[in-house]
C-alpha cells in the first residue's frame, strides 16, 4: 500500500512506521501538496531502503523525472502523457494513473486499446473527477471495473479510499496494491491515527483473504 502526498520527513517516518509498503511525494504543479526538488531530494534521503519510494507527476518535463529516477524513486504519471513519453522511462518500472469514468466507463476492449502502448506500465485506476482534476477528487468508484478493466494483470486502487472502506476494497478485488492521499488527512495533514487504521484495515483484509485460499 501507498500512502501518497508525503510532504516531509516526519510524513514519510509516520507512513514507514504504521507499515506501508510505498510513500508518494507529488511534484505535480497543479496539487497542494507539491514539493520542490530540492525538498523532494531532502525527503528521498529519509525513505528507507525497503520502501519504495513514488513521485508523482502530471504533464511533466522530462528533466524533472530525471531528477527524481536519480534520487531512487518510482515515477508515476497522473496526468495525460502519452505513451512514448512513459515508456522512455521503461528501464524500471512505472504506474500510469487511468481515471475511470463512474457514469460511462470503458469496456475491456477500449481499455486495451488504450492501454496497449504503455507496455511496462502497472495500472492506477482512479476515480475521474468531474471538474477535471488529475487525483485527488476524494471519489470512489465501482472497484470491480479496475479488475474487470485489468484482465488479470496486476493493478493499483486509489481514489476515495478511507480506512473505513478499504478493508472492503481489498476483500472484492484483490488489487496488487492501494493508494491514499486525502482519507488519511485531517486538516491537510497527515493524521497519524488515521494512517494507522489504514494499514491496519488493508493488513486485516490480506490475512483475511489468505485464511479463505
Amino acid at each position: 500500500m501507498k500512502i501518497c502526498g508525503c510532504t516531509s520527513a516526519d510524513d514519510v517516518a509516520l507512513a514507514v512506521d504504521a507499515g506501508a509498503d510505498a510513500v508518494g511525494v507529488i511534484l505535480a504543479e497543479q496539487s497542494e501538496r507539491r514539493v520542490g526538488l530540492d525538498r523532494f531530494r531532502g525527503i528521498a534521503q529519509s525513505v528507507p531502503a525497503l520502501t519504495t519510494l513514488v513521485a508523482v507527476f502530471v504533464d511533466p518535463p522530462a528533466s524533472l523525472v530525471d531528477e527524481a529516477l536519480k534520487a531512487g524513486a518510482i515515477p508515476q504519471f497522473h496526468g495525460h502523457e502519452p505513451a512514448e513519453a512513459c515508456e522512455a522511462f521503461a528501464a524500471g518500472p512505472y504506474l500510469k494513473a487511468y481515471h475511470v469514468d463512474a457514469v460511462r466507463p470503458p469496456s475491456r476492449a477500449e481499455f486495451g486499446a488504450f492501454a496497449r502502448p504503455f507496455e511496462h506500465a502497472t495500472w492506477m485506476f482512479d476515480a475521474a473527477g468531474a471538474d477535471g482534476r488529475s487525483g485527488g477528487t476524494g471519489r470512489t468508484f465501482a472497484w470491480d471495473i479496475a479488475a474487470d478493466l485489468a484482465g488479470g494483470r496486476r493493478f493499483v486502487v486509489s481514489g476515495g479510499l478511507t480506512p473505513e472502506n478499504v478493508g472492503a476494497c481489498v476483500r472484492a478485488v484483490r488489487p496488487y496494491a492501494v493508494d491514499v492521499r486525502s482519507g488519511v488527512e485531517t486538516n491537510g495533514k497527515k493524521d497519524p491515527d488515521k494512517v494507522r487504521a489504514f494499514v491496519r484495515a488493508v493488513r486485516g483484509a490480506d490475512d483475511a483473504a489468505a485464511g479463505e485460499r
